[in-house]
């Protein structure tokens, strides 16, 4: 299974796989750096939800090394910290991992690597349990022995610590021999799923099709698929999901459709702190990744761009929010995120 991060005791070195040269070039390399680390985060080199919520937790401890081999007087080092936690506003897991790394701060260096490390390890195992929990509903659900599935952008290990959300479920069915087509949406402008998910499916030997964003909708309505799955960046306490742009679309038609609409997340992605999505602060993102291609102009010149990396589904829209702690239905009574937190 590939690695989208991992450390290197020997380095001192958090590696990352770059992401945006997937998937024609593997390239790896090495941040000891907490600008490095920034430049990672923005550029989408390290990316995925549970993935920057691992990538936070060892830049607490890059920023503790730069501390030491600089000189850093306290307030520096909480200002290069705080630099990381805000380096993506809508990802709620890269500020909950760079909090859990400080809160051990006081106990120095060791104690932070231990529980960076204890993120990513615990990020895993997550995964791998909701992808069980998700696949058991679904199959339920559907009342099928093996299933078509459309996703959105990527979810798997490129996006997490280690085997994937939405896109580990999709594993999961595999595995059980229940799947028999994923549809990739290519994800516009970025093309993760294109890119990524591709990639992956085709490493983990899945059957696949990519698809422009704009197919997915009548691949729905036209009975292809029998469930959708995303993951999310962030879920408010009413259930409201923050992902990839373009998420809503899906929901809709499944909604239209009449099939489950999943989102798949470990439970540090939701945010009991927020009351609804309307609070989710959506990152715009640079609009040349909208007026060009591959760095080549395909817009007017005079066009301005407007790219939002995220949407929010309302929680109306969503059969199944899966999480390692259980499964709640957001439309149904009684059903809360809440009741998953203890």
């Amino acid at each position: 299974m590939v690695r989208a991060l991992e450390w290197v005791d020997e380095e001192g070195a958090l590696r990352i796989i770059d992401q945006t040269v997937l998937p024609t070039d593997e390239r790896y390399f090495d941040i000891t750096s907490v600008d490095a680390l920034v430049q990672a985060i923005v550029s989408l080199a390290v990316r995925g939800a549970p993935a920057l919520g691992a990538a936070g937790a060892f830049g607490v401890v890059i920023a503790m090394n730069e501390a030491t081999a600089n000189s850093w007087d306290p307030a520096r080092l909480q200002s290069e910290v705080d630099k990381i936690r805000t380096a993506r506003p809508t990802a709620v897991n890269l500020a909950w991992g760079v909090d859990q790394a400080s809160a051990v701060m006081s106990q120095g260096i060791d104690a932070v690597l231990v529980r960076a490390k204890d993120v990513m390890a615990e990020d895993e195992a997550a995964n791998r349990q909701l992808s069980k929990l998700g696949a058991d509903w679904i199959l339920e659900r559907c009342g099928k022995s093996k299933v078509s599935i459309v996703t959105h952008c990527n979810t798997g290990a490129l996006a997490t610590a280690g085997w994937g959300t939405a896109y580990g479920i999709i594993h999961e069915l595999f595995d059980r021999q229940a799947l028999t087509l994923v549809y990739a949406d290519e994800t516009r402008p970025l093309l993760q799923g294109a890119r990524l998910t591709g990639w992956e499916l085709e490493q983990n030997g899945i059957p696949y099709v990519i698809e422009a964003d704009g197919a997915s909708s009548s691949t729905i309505l036209n009975g292809r698929v029998d469930v959708a799955i995303i993951g999310a960046d962030r879920i408010a306490a009413n259930g409201d999901s923050a992902n990839k742009v373009g998420s809503v679309a899906l929901a809709l038609a499944c909604q239209r459709r009449g099939i489950p609409f999943i989102v798949a997340a470990p439970f540090s992605t939701v945010d009991l702190a927020i009351a609804s999505g309307d609070e989710i602060a959506i990152e715009e993102r640079d609009q040349k990744e909208v007026l060009e291609f591959a760095t080549v102009r395909t817009t007017p010149r005079g066009a301005v761009g407007f790219n939002p990396a995220f949407d929010v589904t309302p929680h109306d829209l969503i059969s199944a929010i899966v999480t390692e702690r259980g499964v709640v239905e957001p439309s149904r009574p009684g059903s809360s995120l809440s009741g998953l937190a203890s």
